[in-house]
């Protein structure tokens, strides 16, 4: 079994994580350093994916100003999608050639972690053939949870997943959140543990996160 150093980062800007997480995968791409889990709870921002559309974010950049929102356009997989506070996003860091050197075995096994950390908590969620990320509910009322888009390179992860704790979910109004709609143009719903009745302290899901983290992906941890 391998190391990886568990950190929160607290209240971060997303420039500011994504510092810290470029740091971190340069080392390891130098064969130095350690893997790490990085928590992070960012202030409002919208992302775009490298494979995102400008037409699914809702409003103009004076509009997301006035509400205190970020935009930014990143190297990430997906489209678009919002952070903020009630979030927590998980950054793993990791070199994947002393895993497995396989990108969909590496986003099936954050869905995983996602998937068991509900489960402890009284939710059940799943994954949808062709989509990322976990979603709870079924047919047209599901709902996603857990926003996931990822980068590699030279095998070193960066970005991760969105879990929606207590996040107030009206701030996915401003996007079609990963581009998706419904057959009949209605934006596919997400929803939040608060939202499904589940009222939970940050910390105690973030250690259930780095619990099964550890677990799906074979570390032991350090703090």
């Amino acid at each position: 079994m391998r190391s990886v150093v568990i950190r929160d980062l607290g209240r971060l800007g997303y420039a500011g994580a994504l510092q810290v997480q470029h740091e971190i995968a340069e080392e390891l791409k130098q064969g130095r350093g350690q893997d790490h889990l990085l928590f992070v709870e960012h202030p409002h921002v919208i992302t775009i994916g490298r494979n995102g559309h400008e037409d699914n974010v809702l409003r103009t950049l004076d509009e997301l100003d006035e509400q205190g929102i970020e935009l930014h356009e990143t190297d990430r997989g997906g489209d678009v999608t919002y952070h903020g506070p009630g979030q927590i996003v998980g950054y793993p860091v990791m070199d994947l050639r002393n895993w497995k050197r396989d990108v969909g075995a590496y986003v099936r096994g954050i869905e995983q972690v996602i998937i068991d950390t509900l489960k402890e908590f009284g939710i059940s969620a799943r994954r949808i053939p062709g989509l990322a990320g976990v979603w709870t509910g079924e047919g047209e009322s599901a709902a996603k949870i857990a926003a996931i888009g990822v980068h590699l390179s030279r095998w070193v992860s960066t970005h991760g997943w969105a879990l929606n704790v207590a996040t107030d979910l009206r701030y996915f109004g401003y996007i079609v959140p990963c581009g998706l709609s419904l057959p009949d143009g209605r934006i596919r719903p997400v929803t939040s543990m608060e939202r499904l009745g589940v009222r939970v302290g940050m910390d105690e899901v973030k250690a259930a996160l780095a619990r099964h983290f550890m677990r799906v992906f074979e570390f032991y941890g350090e703090q």
